[in-house]
Protein backbone atom coordinates (compact mmCIF):
# COMPACT_ATOMS: atom_id res chain seq x y z
CA UNK A 1 0.00 0.00 0.00
CA UNK A 2 1.12 3.24 -1.14
CA UNK A 3 0.51 6.42 1.02
CA UNK A 4 0.00 8.59 -1.51
CA UNK A 5 -1.20 11.99 -0.38
CA UNK A 6 -2.82 14.95 -2.77
CA UNK A 7 -2.34 18.57 -2.54
CA UNK A 8 -5.03 21.30 -2.93
CA UNK A 9 -4.21 25.05 -3.67
CA UNK A 10 -6.76 27.77 -2.65
CA UNK A 11 -6.40 31.21 -2.90
CA UNK A 12 -7.40 34.15 -0.59
CA UNK A 13 -7.38 37.59 -1.19
CA UNK A 14 -6.68 39.85 1.18
CA UNK A 15 -5.80 43.96 2.61
CA UNK A 16 -2.92 44.42 4.84
CA UNK A 17 -4.79 44.87 7.70
CA UNK A 18 -6.72 41.51 7.34
CA UNK A 19 -3.45 39.06 6.18
CA UNK A 20 -2.40 38.41 10.02
CA UNK A 21 -5.19 37.44 11.38
CA UNK A 22 -6.38 34.76 7.30
CA UNK A 23 -2.73 33.38 8.11
CA UNK A 24 -3.20 32.63 11.70
CA UNK A 25 -6.71 30.92 10.95
CA UNK A 26 -5.71 28.99 8.20
CA UNK A 27 -2.23 27.71 10.37
CA UNK A 28 -4.62 26.65 12.85
CA UNK A 29 -6.83 24.82 10.43
CA UNK A 30 -4.21 22.48 10.16
CA UNK A 31 -3.16 20.24 6.72
CA UNK A 32 -1.20 22.92 5.31
CA UNK A 33 1.97 22.49 3.50
CA UNK A 34 2.62 25.77 2.23
CA UNK A 35 1.71 29.28 2.14
CA UNK A 36 2.67 31.72 0.14
CA UNK A 37 1.99 35.21 -0.09
CA UNK A 38 2.07 37.42 -3.53
CA UNK A 39 1.16 41.00 -4.17
CA UNK A 40 -1.17 41.92 -6.64
CA UNK A 41 0.56 41.70 -10.07
CA UNK A 42 1.08 37.82 -9.06
CA UNK A 43 5.15 38.28 -7.69
CA UNK A 44 5.94 36.04 -4.89
CA UNK A 45 6.59 38.08 -1.59
CA UNK A 46 7.18 35.54 0.76
CA UNK A 47 6.90 31.86 1.01
CA UNK A 48 6.25 29.86 4.32
CA UNK A 49 6.78 26.30 4.73
CA UNK A 50 4.64 24.68 6.98
CA UNK A 51 5.80 21.11 7.08
CA UNK A 52 7.77 21.10 10.31
CA UNK A 53 4.70 22.84 12.21
CA UNK A 54 5.68 26.45 12.94
CA UNK A 55 3.83 27.14 16.63
CA UNK A 56 4.74 29.18 19.74
CA UNK A 57 7.43 31.42 19.21
CA UNK A 58 8.70 30.12 16.65
CA UNK A 59 6.11 31.22 14.49
CA UNK A 60 6.44 35.01 15.79
CA UNK A 61 9.42 36.00 13.45
CA UNK A 62 7.12 34.48 10.41
CA UNK A 63 4.25 37.09 11.54
CA UNK A 64 6.80 40.45 11.83
CA UNK A 65 7.88 39.77 8.34
CA UNK A 66 4.09 39.01 6.99
CA UNK A 67 3.89 42.30 8.99
CA UNK A 68 6.41 44.13 7.34
CA UNK A 69 4.73 43.40 3.86
CA UNK A 70 1.57 44.26 4.69
CA UNK A 71 2.42 47.77 5.69
CA UNK A 72 4.11 47.86 2.04
CA UNK A 73 1.53 46.24 -0.01
CA UNK A 74 -2.43 47.04 0.07
CA UNK A 75 -3.93 44.05 -1.68
CA UNK A 76 -2.25 40.58 -1.37
CA UNK A 77 -3.21 37.11 -1.97
CA UNK A 78 -2.81 34.19 -0.16
CA UNK A 79 -2.05 30.78 -1.47
CA UNK A 80 -2.61 27.74 0.46
CA UNK A 81 -1.04 24.44 -0.52
CA UNK A 82 -3.38 22.02 1.44
CA UNK A 83 -2.70 18.15 2.27
CA UNK A 84 -5.32 15.71 1.55
CA UNK A 85 -5.06 11.91 2.13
Amino acid sequence: MTDEKKTRKQEFKVSGGEIIDKVKELIHEGNIRRITIKNESGETLIEIPLTLGLVGAAFVPVLAAIGAIAALVAKMTIVVEKIED
